[in-house]
């Protein structure tokens, strides 16, 4: 407060006795501030405070006010609240003392502090709750709290006033105080239109300026159950996912009601209405309205559930009301899709058209909207396709070629794939039987074999089995044999129309023919038959059924053979020659000459393999002049033939007879030589024509073979190859020492077959016993020799060699 009211009443004449000075001053004034005069009020000079030791002696502790005792003022000392100096008492003074020294006297002075409005009216509580009954009648009084103010006079309270409403008013009952304020009635309560009242009481002050308190107040208006509880909407729509577990919330429904307390209290209930589907598949929960799952939920039973809830108050008597819950059903992709067979064409022909229809199926899923749209299609590469026919109907129909030979049946494998977020799927598989056509001919390993048969084997002995596969099945691939007439050497043989065998219906003689060819036709049993041809090379072995014969000039029987040697001859003089031929041909017609008798002659040799007779010495005195020499020709064959024919050398001592021999024996030997010639190029033309022939006709058959070398025999037994572009077995009778080389095209060796890899100068020894069920003209081993190759083919049951190189030389020992 910045100004001072001082008031200064000089009462010297009240109580001079007591010499006591009244002073005024406010409140809450700033320290420093001047009460009074003191010395001029006390008549003491000011000079003369000090020299006295005048002070002020108070009876608080406080020291309010002091003297300066240059001036002889009172003032102010501390800051003075009359509130708290003292309390609500109307009147409020402080009572000191003063004392000067020289002479010794006391002074009484009394200081009164003057009020001032600086404090506002203050309730004893900040809130006041009035509880009222909804049903309380107008003009009722209710007291309310009067608010209490620590300034006096003036200041204190003077008024109260109440906040503007339709309900109270206000009651003040004054006295030389305000006794009491009261809370009047006006209107009827309705605590459903507003439960609760809030007023403001402001107490007044009569200060300038005046201040102020206010007093909340709280009307609660305490219901009565006139109100039924209420829902939001009478309708309610809610979803909820299918397939959603116990326990799950799925709304929450909420009643009001204007009433309170248990009158307000809701307990809400599921409302069975018959045999409602899905009324078991949920459950509320009586105080808070929450509705649950309980049950198993299935869009597909239920796709949405009805359900009448009610909200019933505690109030008596109780009142209630109902709403309708629609909860539909969220379909979950759950199902899948299920593919139905309608109808299946077990077996369908391989040469069916594209389109052709193989089986029929529909398609279906039990889950709604993009869950049960649905789309086929097959895994993987199949020549057949899906076709959509009606809706959820499909057809499976053929889409490429069918070939039963490379795929006999087929397992389609079907998809059906549905459109959900998470899409399922299911598999269906149909095994499809592609039925077969006569589309394929029989068809032989080879399209020529090589068998070799012995001369004078006899007739109706098997001499080869013939097989064709057809790929087809059934009589399709019922495959019947028979050969095919090309002039008379085919009705030499016939054959087995179902095991393929090929028996010979004569005994052949090598000598007259060596070869046959016979066609073989396999046809199957399908409508139209198809069929393929064979040739089957049949080659004559050799036997050795003919001795060696004796060429002229000795080949005259009973007769005398004669030859004359000078008695002077040198060891190898030419005696004679010895010439024979065999029938035969290879081993069997290799001939060797040998002389038999006399046993144990010294004198003459003969040639092993040229049948020249030459002395072995000279002639001695002790010897005969009469030699007869038998002379035994033998073939090579097994078991060897042979001829003997006789010859006597005549030692002649005469010269003349000596050179008329000497003469004569060239004569002879130009005969001889002359007919060896013409028997030697008889023997090249028929051998070199055979071969010219045969090699064409191997030509024609197997043109395009890879090249493998030709093999040749010689006359000393040993063979020789030559690169050719032909390709060439070698076949073997069961003594391979005695045995023709036959050279007849053939194929590469199968990847199943014995291949023996042989260098140059590497010796190779096998005897070998073949199995029983080896047939002839089986193939036994591959010869690799370098880049040749060699095929041996069993002509009997035996297979017996000894194989050596000797540079570009295969011989055979």
């Amino acid at each position: 407060m910045d100004y001072i009211l001082v008031h200064l009443f000089c009462l010297f004449f009240l109580d001079l006795s007591s010499g006591q000075i009244v002073y005024s001053v406010a409140e809450e004034v700033n320290e420093g501030t001047v009460v009074g005069n003191l010395a001029k009020d006390l008549h003491i000079i000011v000079q003369d405070l000090e020299s006295r030791m005048f002070q002020m002696i108070s009876a608080s502790n406080k020291k309010y006010f002091e003297v300066n005792l240059k001036t002889g003022a009172l003032f102010v000392n501390e800051r003075i609240d009359r509130e708290a100096l003292c309390s609500t008492s109307r009147k409020c003074s402080v009572h000191l003392e003063a004392m000067a020294h020289n002479p010794l006297r006391m002074f009484r002075i009394e200081v009164n502090i003057i009020d001032i409005n600086d404090n506002a009216p203050i309730f004893p509580i900040s809130r006041q709750i009035l509880n009222l009954s909804e049903v309380s009648t107008p003009g009722e009084k209710f007291a309310l709290s009067l608010a209490e103010d620590p300034d006096t006079g003036s200041n204190a309270v003077k008024t109260y006033k109440l906040t503007h409403n339709e309900h109270f008013t206000l009651d003040v009952q004054n006295g030389e105080e305000i006794i009491s304020v009261e809370l009047v009635l006006q209107k009827a309560l309705d605590r459903e239109k507003q439960a609760v009242l809030n007023l403001v009481l402001t107490a007044i002050d009569g200060g300038k300026p005046s201040m102020s308190g206010t007093l909340e107040i709280t009307v609660n208006v305490l219901d009565v159950n006139d109100n039924s509880p209420v829902f939001s909407q009478p309708l309610y729509k809610v979803k909820v996912n299918e397939n959603s577990s116990f326990g799950t919330q799925v709304i929450s429904l909420a009643a009001t009601d204007l009433d309170e307390g248990v009158n307000s209290e809701i307990v809400y209930a599921i409302v069975r209405q018959g045999n409602a589907k899905g009324a078991d598949l949920f459950s509320i929960q009586p105080e808070s309205g929450l509705l649950i799952v309980k049950g198993e939920i299935d869009y597909e039973e239920n796709p949405a559930v009805e359900l009448r809830v009610e909200a019933k108050d505690k109030g008596h008597p109780p009142k209630s009301s109902q709403c309708k819950v629609l909860v539909e059903i969220i379909d979950m992709n759950d199902n899948p899709p299920e593919i139905s067979m309608t109808s299946l064409t077990s077996t369908v022909q391989e040469d069916s058209k594209d389109g052709t229809a193989v089986a029929l199926f529909t398609v279906s899923d039990k889950d709604g909207g993009k869950n049960g749209v649905v789309h086929c299609n097959i895994l993987g590469a199949v020549p057949f396709k899906i076709e959509s026919s009606y809706r959820n109907y499909y057809s499976l129909v053929v889409n490429g070629p069918l070939d039963r030979e490379k795929v006999a049946e087929y397992n389609i494998t079907i998809k059906a794939t549905d459109e959900g977020s998470s899409p399922l799927s299911s598999i269906s598989v149909l095994k499809v039987q592609i039925g077969d056509v006569n589309d394929h001919a029989p068809v032989f390993l080879n399209p020529i074999i090589n068998v070799c048969v012995k001369e004078n084997s006899p007739a109706g002995i098997p001499i080869a089995r013939v097989s064709a596969h057809d790929a087809d099945v059934n009589e399709n691939a019922l495959v019947s044999y028979a050969l095919l007439g090309r002039g008379k050497p085919d009705f030499s043989f016939e054959i087995n129309s179902e095991s393929g065998d090929i028996y010979s219906k004569l005994s052949f003689n090598y000598e007259e023919i060596k070869m046959f060819q016979v066609r073989v036709q396999a046809k199957d049993s399908g409508a139209p038959p198809l069929s393929s041809n064979l040739t089957v090379n049949v080659f004559i072995i050799d036997e050795n059924d003919n001795a060696p014969v004796i060429l002229p000039p000795y080949s005259e029987p009973g007769s005398l053979n004669t030859e004359n040697i000078p008695y002077s001859a040198e060891a190898g003089y030419f005696v004679a020659k010895v010439r024979a031929v065999d029938a035969d041909s290879g081993y069997n017609a290799l001939l060797s000459y040998h002389i038999t008798e006399p046993k144990g002659t010294n004198l003459f040799r003969i040639g092993t393999s040229t049948g020249e007779i030459r002395t072995k010495r000279r002639m001695s005195d002790n010897d005969l002049k009469t030699h007869p020499l038998i002379i035994t020709v033998s073939d090579n064959g097994e078991p060897s033939l042979s001829t003997t024919m006789s010859i006597e050398v005549v030692v002649v001592e005469n010269l003349d007879n000596l050179q008329t021999s000497l003469r004569q024996v060239p004569v002879k030997e130009d005969i001889f030589s002359d007919l060896n010639l013409y028997l030697l190029i008889a023997i090249v033309s028929v051998s070199v024509i055979f071969l010219l022939s045969l090699i064409a006709l191997m030509a024609a058959k197997c043109s395009g073979r890879s090249s493998v070398p030709v093999v040749t025999t010689h006359p000393d037994g040993s063979w020789s190859y030559a690169k050719s572009t032909q390709q060439y077995d070698v076949c073997f009778s069961s003594d391979t020492l005695k045995s023709d080389v036959v050279v007849f095209p053939s194929q590469f060796p199968p990847a199943d077959a014995e291949l023996i890899s042989i260098n140059e100068g590497d010796t190779f020894n096998r005897t070998q016993t073949l199995p029983s069920t080896t047939k002839v003209g089986d193939i036994y081993v591959y010869i690799l020799f370098g880049t040749n190759l060699f095929r041996l083919q069993v002509c009997n049951s035996v297979v017996r060699f000894v194989t050596l190189f000797y540079g570009d030389s295969l011989q055979f020992i």
